[in-house]
């Protein structure tokens, strides 16, 4: 088989349905009566929705009930996002997401003892203000599949962490040329939170259509 140009030492070649499946197969060998969270984290570029749709599809096949919630649901409002202007790095990674409300609306009511009923979005950032979405109830043994960037240090617990990584010059590749700002946030976080070596499972999609992954499943 030739090298795989996504992967690299450690790394070893997948599909993306043999991905899928062993990832849902390792989420529906729990107990069935209790909840499980899982970080998808990656950018924009990596497509983690895509994962996170293709594992929620694998899960109710195994009898799991899904939801996946999207981090871009939860930005806080514009004059917060933006109060150093539009296209700075700094508060593209430290003030776009509002972590509060993931840790109130959707990771908390996972809690052993919780009501299950997580709210799927908070803000519309178009628009710029609440979505008024219902509340989804979540039965026990249920997955939350909550996907986006920056996921990995804020301290959320999960059963199963996910980080869908591209090399710096595939990221600038793969980012279009008027998001291309928000590189240098991508590199801090890659700097100060480390998260390949944060997360249980590595996948680097330097070619999207060759994935190679990492870790323990």
């Amino acid at each position: 088989m030739p090298p795989n140009p996504s992967g690299g030492p450690g790394f070893r070649p997948v599909t993306w349905e043999r991905l899928t499946a062993a990832l849902a197969d390792r989420l529906a060998a729990a107990p069935a009566d209790a909840w499980q969270r899982v970080l998808l984290d990656g950018a924009p570029a990596a497509r983690p929705q895509r994962l996170a749709d293709s594992l929620a599809e694998a899960l109710r096949l195994r009898g799991r009930p899904a939801l996946t919630v999207a981090t871009a649901g939860f930005l806080r409002a514009a004059s917060l996002r933006y109060e150093f202007g539009r296209r700075d790095p700094g508060s593209y990674y430290e003030r776009r997401l509002d972590t509060g409300a993931l840790w109130r609306e959707v990771i908390t009511p996972l809690d052993p003892g919780g009501s299950g009923r997580v709210l799927p979005d908070l803000w519309d950032p178009e628009r710029d203000r609440a979505t008024r979405s219902p509340y989804t109830s979540l039965p026990p043994g249920g997955v939350l599949l909550l996907h986006g960037a920056f996921l990995l240090g804020h301290w959320f617990p999960a059963d199963l962490t996910v980080h869908l990584a591209l090399t710096p010059p595939a990221l600038a590749r793969a980012t279009p040329e008027d998001e291309r700002w928000t590189l240098p946030a991508y590199a801090r976080y890659e700097a100060e939170v480390a998260p390949a070596e944060a997360a249980d499972v590595v996948v680097r999609v330097n070619d999207p259509s060759r994935p190679a992954w990492s870790g323990g499943l």
